[in-house]
């Protein structure tokens, strides 16, 4: 019996999870890791948003005496963009500002990804057309699309 209601707790959480991750939108970069967080901090910033802080995964792991391949993650936004989000559901807090990684996967390739804010938004109980949440979408897609091309 309680094996029974170990694994129905099990599966509800799961399936809770499931429910509101966000899909990964997935980028193929032409670029080194650094060179493409580099070209998406400079087209952030030259539409005016903040760009609140820049972590080097692999430099941590180094600091920590392991290894990692190449990882960066950069978080920015802006307040005239998120304020409407937070104030439709102030629980879009969690999810802001946005933040994408770039990374090297095994064989060399460069990636950069992020969290389709359409998902993170039906994920906080706001409709998937809510045009905030779309604005976020396009502007996201060309930000990254300018960091990884040729």
């Amino acid at each position: 019996m309680k094996r029974m209601i170990a694994t129905g707790i099990a599966a509800a959480i799961l399936m809770a999870a499931g429910a509101t991750q966000a899909e990964l939108v997935r980028k193929q970069s032409a670029h080194p890791v650094g060179e493409t967080i580099d070209r998406l901090e400079a087209v952030v910033k030259e539409k005016g948003l903040t760009v609140f802080a820049r972590i080097d995964h692999a430099a941590g792991a180094k600091k920590a005496g392991m290894e990692l391949r190449p990882t960066e993650l950069i978080i920015f936004g802006s307040p005239r963009v998120g304020t409407p989000l937070m104030q439709a559901k102030q629980t879009m807090g969690l999810d802001l500002p946005l933040r994408v990684l770039a990374w090297q996967d095994e064989g060399g390739q460069v990636w950069l990804a992020y969290e389709a804010p359409t998902d993170m938004g039906m994920a906080r109980g706001l409709a998937k057309d809510n045009p905030v949440i779309r604005k976020v979408t396009g502007a996201l897609d060309n930000f990254t699309n300018a960091a990884v091309k040729k």
